[in-house]
């Protein structure tokens, strides 16, 4: 299980589980309006050809505090989802899972990454904008309560 943040053995990153599920539920609703559902999640874990559902642990204990999902199609990477538990956000969970997503896909040949994220989530632009994310376009009311546009985000990987 390889450490998440560097120099902080407390963290480590390894892919999603039946199991975390609870966990997994508790910070999608923690954290969504419209939280994904149970059965969307056993989903990305069973649909192992192109999805990978990741989650971060702390020990002691093997807490989940952190996940992801992404899609992996030839070379063409979408972030579906992330999220970091409220009393872990601000750590760098979220940005060092997204350097994980961004290198794991960099060593399967993928060429470009997008996802799409509120206008309003500033957290998340930051970290974004600071991997080298630029704004393509934005999707009109793409998210619901409440109401707001999106901004489509994209990488390119191969550089």
């Amino acid at each position: 299980m390889p450490t998440l943040i560097e120099g902080d053995s407390r963290y480590f990153i390894r892919r999603m589980q039946e199991g975390d599920l609870p966990a997994v539920q508790a910070i999608e609703a923690l954290s969504f309006s419209n939280p994904w559902s149970d059965n969307t999640f056993r989903g990305e874990i069973q649909n192992t050809s192109i999805s990978f559902p990741f989650v971060v642990v702390r020990r002691p204990g093997d807490e989940v505090v952190a996940y992801i999902v992404f899609w992996q199609i030839r070379d063409d990477v979408q972030v579906n989802n992330i999220a970091v538990r409220p009393d872990c956000r601000g750590l760098g969970i979220g940005e060092a899972l997204m350097r994980f997503a961004v290198a794991k896909v960099r060593g399967q040949d993928a060429a470009f990454m997008t996802l799409e994220v509120r206008q309003s989530n500033t957290a998340a632009l930051t970290i974004y904008k600071k991997l080298g994310f630029e704004l393509l376009g934005t999707r009109k009311n793409y998210y619901t309560k409440p109401d707001e546009d999106a901004f489509v985000l994209g990488l390119v990987l191969d550089q």
